[in-house]
């Protein structure tokens, strides 16, 4: 009896809070789902690196017209085509006369040769500070500053990429929201509207908007946009890409459009628009956050591919696609033309998208958000 008593005695209603406190002389602190996603997203240092990586590119594409003025002493569209440079206490041509080149050295080498080809001008190579901070990787066929376009084609590619990203991202939640909340006929045309731009294989569209608006410019509804503008090829790789974030985000309202919170906030009278964006849009936000970081990686390599195929940046504008074309016909004897821009999208698309996975699995370690097309 005495046993039972005591363990009787042992029950309690006392909360697990003050039972934590009382045992181990701590409390327990409720944190909310943001505060446990940075938990899990600070332990994951891979992701952490990447990201560091990803400021550091930023932020040298951001000085370039500091080492343009100050360390190269050049423009990105300057020509030095007839100057002549001092690497090493050596007297070189920034753009020497063509002639026959070996293939494998990139060497003067005679008619005769099997490995020799013809090229009509022979920029100079990398002189990696030897010459001052001039011409550190090379200059191209026009003797422009290979390492100065670098850094700004990097400023224009990432421009486009983030400025795009932010618009497609922006309609496609404002397009996401309004077909799932209200469905029916509004659902019905923005469903269709995702459909016709599926019918179309993204970098075909692209191409076709591209080319159309880099002639001709953008001239209707009030809005006019130059042809050769960056705001071409940003809207266009924008409005292709919107069904591809606005489609999951759909699937995603129309979930939460049958939760209990919603039906709570209608029957207390509230709006359709406060219960889309007071409601709805908070339950978005890890999911849109996830998407904005992916979707700079995809149009940043989607961007290269337009300018590179003629149709994104236009000349004399630089960007990372631009370079890699205009490097593609010394690829044989001057492949740090083609090679520099190429690992620069490399290195920034990894990033991105090692740091966007990392955030995925902060915010929700069961998502499985990615960019399909």
């Amino acid at each position: 009896m005495a046993t039972e008593r005591a363990t009787e005695t042992e029950f309690t209603l006392d909360t697990a809070a003050e039972l934590a406190a009382e045992e181990h002389g701590v409390s327990i602190q409720g944190r909310s789902p943001w505060y446990l996603a940075w938990r899990r997203l600070r332990r994951n240092y891979v992701a952490f690196a990447f990201l560091g990586l990803f400021v550091m590119i930023i932020l040298a594409c951001a000085f370039a017209p500091l080492f343009a003025h100050r360390v190269a002493h050049t423009g990105p569209n300057d020509n030095h085509v007839l100057e002549t440079l001092t690497v090493n206490g050596h007297s070189e041509s920034v753009v020497s006369s063509g002639g026959y080149i070996d293939k494998k050295t990139g060497k003067p080498c005679a008619a005769s040769g099997t490995s020799c080809v013809l090229i009509s001008s022979i920029p100079i190579g990398p002189t990696w500070f030897n010459a001052g901070g001039k011409f550190v990787l090379g200059a191209d066929a026009n003797g422009r500053d290979i390492a100065v376009r670098l850094l700004y084609g990097g400023r224009n590619s990432l421009f486009v990429g983030i400025t795009s990203s932010a618009v497609c991202v922006t309609f496609a939640v404002i397009l996401a929201l309004l077909a799932g909340y209200f469905r029916g006929w509004i659902d019905f045309v923005i469903t269709r509207f995702f459909d016709l731009f599926y019918a179309f294989p993204v970098v075909l569209l692209g191409i076709a908007l591209g080319s159309a608006l880099a002639i001709n410019g953008f001239r209707h509804f009030g809005i006019s946009i130059q042809s050769g503008s960056l705001w071409i090829p940003t809207l266009v790789i924008s409005y292709v890409l919107i069904p591809y974030v606005g489609r999951p985000l759909r699937g995603q309202v129309l979930s939460l459009r049958e939760k209990e919170f919603v039906e709570a906030a209608i029957a207390q009278g509230a709006s359709p628009l406060r219960i889309m964006f007071s409601e709805l849009l908070p339950n978005l936000a890890s999911s849109i956050l996830v998407f904005f970081t992916l979707i700079i990686a995809n149009n940043i390599v989607l961007e290269a591919a337009l300018s590179f195929l003629g149709a994104g940046v236009q000349p004399p504008n630089a960007s990372w696609g631009t370079l890699i074309s205009d490097g593609q016909d010394l690829i044989v004897t001057r492949p740090w033309l083609a090679l520099a821009p190429g690992i620069a999208i490399v290195l920034t698309v990894l990033s991105l998208n090692v740091f966007g996975d990392g955030l995925r699995d902060a915010l929700d370690p069961r998502a499985k958000v990615k960019i399909e097309h």
